[in-house]
């Protein structure tokens, strides 16, 4: 088992990627906490994980609020006795051309996808130093690397993981922690689901466009990545054996973006 006894923060993992995410790690032996904004959803997550509550646990967080992410993060401390992993992956969309994109949903989303990576991070840090060990993933995206018309906030957002990334990484290697961001391509998850009528309805074209011109347009196969690909990308970065990985972004987009 390539995560054994490791104790894992997922956040948003009550459903779609997140979910996934803290099943491969929970099969490969982790203990998991399934933090989400709806305790409800994440506590029935982790029952399906483990029925006897003693690998897996539902965590309330809003990664935006710091008081509801210091207090997750001790739950999870105090529950399984250190924090390995934390994978930031809770995020939002919302999609408009930027003169008519409203300030408040700038802000809610930036607030999601940027300070909640800050504030999960900081409170994870601070045990991992305690530890001199630990691995942080950013759920990142193709737009860390390139623009999509209407989607201006979540490119700037995904964009900005990768500089918090390379700065943690460059802080944290004295202590034996490592950070990295996956920028996984468009994954039929609701997230994007939702999108699909949105970009049709602004770009005045059917639903198959969106999907085939816009969304799998620079595919090498036309087909969406998978929550499993994302997932076992997540394995692999969690359970790389040094520091000699760190600082990087490993895209995941069935050659949407080639670096």
């Amino acid at each position: 088992m390539r995560l054994k006894d490791k104790v894992a923060i997922v956040t948003g993992a009550a459903s779609g990627i997140g979910r996934e995410i803290a099943v491969i790690f929970a099969r490969e032996g982790a203990r998991i906490a399934i933090a989400d904004l709806n305790q409800q959803a994440a506590d029935a997550t982790a029952r399906e994980i483990d029925p006897h509550g003693q690998r897996a646990i539902g965590v309330a967080m809003d990664v935006s609020d710091e008081a509801q992410v210091e207090a997750g993060t001790s739950k999870v401390v105090e529950a399984f006795g250190a924090l390995d992993v934390l994978v930031s992956n809770a995020g939002i969309q919302i999609v408009a051309p930027v003169v008519e994109f409203e300030f408040a949903k700038w802000k809610k989303l930036l607030a999601i996808h940027l300070d909640g990576a800050f504030l999960t991070t900081r409170a994870a840090l601070r045990q991992m130093y305690k530890q001199s060990s630990g691995t942080i993933i950013y759920m990142g995206s193709v737009h860390s690397k390139e623009a999509s018309v209407l989607k201006a906030p979540y490119v700037t957002a995904k964009h900005g993981l990768i500089g918090l990334a390379k700065g943690v990484a460059k802080e944290g290697g004295a202590h034996g922690v490592r950070a990295n961001v996956m920028c996984p391509g468009f994954v039929r998850t609701p997230l994007v689901d939702k999108q699909i009528p949105e970009q049709a309805k602004e770009l005045g074209i059917s639903e198959q466009e969106v999907i085939k011109n816009v969304m799998l347009k620079e595919t090498v196969d036309g087909e969406f990545t998978t929550i499993e690909d994302v997932a076992e990308t997540a394995l692999f970065l969690a359970s790389f054996g040094s520091n000699a990985l760190t600082g990087q972004s490993i895209v995941v987009s069935h050659g949407w973006f080639m670096q």
